[in-house]
C-alpha cells in the first residue's frame, strides 16, 4: 500500500522513527476495543470490566444489550505502518462516567479515529463534540454491525454535521486490515492538513 510520501526505502536510522499518538475514540459500544485489539501488533492492554445490574440506571444499554464487559480506563496497542512510523492507540471510555478520563488521553494526541454505530448515531456525538473542541483532527469510522443499514456517506456526514473535508470510511473493526486502512486514511488526513505535523522531533 502506498503511503504518499511517509515510506522510505531502507531501515531507519536510530532515532529516525516517527512515533504518533492516535485516539480510538466512540460512543458506548462502537467497538473501540476490538479494534484495538484487531489491528495492535501487540498483545493490547484492556482495563474491562464485567457490567453488573449495578451500572443498570448509568450505562445506557439500547442498541448493545448484548454488551457484557466495558472499558473503564483506556485501551492501549500498537501498529507499526511501516519500517519509520509507529502508532501508539490509545482508545478512551465510552460511558458517560468516564468521560472526566478523556481530557488526559488527549494529551499529546496527533489525530483520532472516531467509531460510529450507524444503528446509534447519537452515542458517538460526544465523541465528535470533543475533537473539535481540542482541535484534534480526526476521520469517521462506520463500524458495519451484523444488523446494520446501509445509508449513503452524504446522509451520514449530514446526519453527524461533518465538514467535507473529514473522510468517512466503512470498515468492520473486527478485521485487521480493514482497521490498518481506517489507521491508514487517518495518516493520509493528517499528511493532507499538515505535512509538518508527523516530522520527527
Amino acid at each position: 500500500m502506498d503511503f504518499k510520501g511517509f515510506d522510505r526505502s531502507g531501515r531507519p536510522e536510530a532515532g529516525d522513527t516517527r512515533s504518533v499518538k492516535v485516539m480510538i475514540a466512540g460512543g458506548f459500544g462502537t467497538g473501540k476495543t476490538t479494534m484495538v485489539r484487531s489491528v495492535s501488533d501487540i498483545k493490547p492492554l484492556t482495563t474491562e470490566e464485567t457490567l453488573t445490574q449495578a451500572s443498570a440506571d448509568v450505562d445506557h444499554l439500547i442498541g448493545v444489550a448484548d454488551k457484557t464487559q466495558t472499558t473503564v480506563s483506556l485501551d492501549f496497542g500498537k501498529i507499526s505502518l511501516n519500517d519509520t512510523l509507529m502508532l501508539y492507540l490509545f482508545g478512551t471510555p465510552g460511558q458517560e462516567r468516564f468521560w472526566f478520563l478523556w481530557n488526559g488521553l488527549f494529551k499529546g494526541a496527533l489525530g483520532a479515529i472516531v467509531l460510529v454505530d450507524t444503528r446509534r448515531l447519537a452515542s458517538s456525538f460526544r465523541a465528535i463534540e470533543e475533537m473539535e473542541r481540542q482541535n484534534v483532527p480526526f476521520v469517521i469510522a462506520l463500524n458495519v454491525f451484523p444488523d446494520s443499514e446501509e445509508y449513503p456517506v452524504d446522509e451520514i456526514r449530514d446526519a453527524l454535521d461533518i465538514p467535507p473535508h473529514t473522510p468517512v470510511v466503512a470498515f468492520d473493526a473486527r478485521d485487521r486490515a480493514a482497521s490498518r486502512d481506517v489507521l491508514v486514511t487517518l495518516i493520509r488526513h493528517l499528511k493532507d492538513r499538515s505535512a509538518a505535523a508527523l516530522e520527527p522531533r
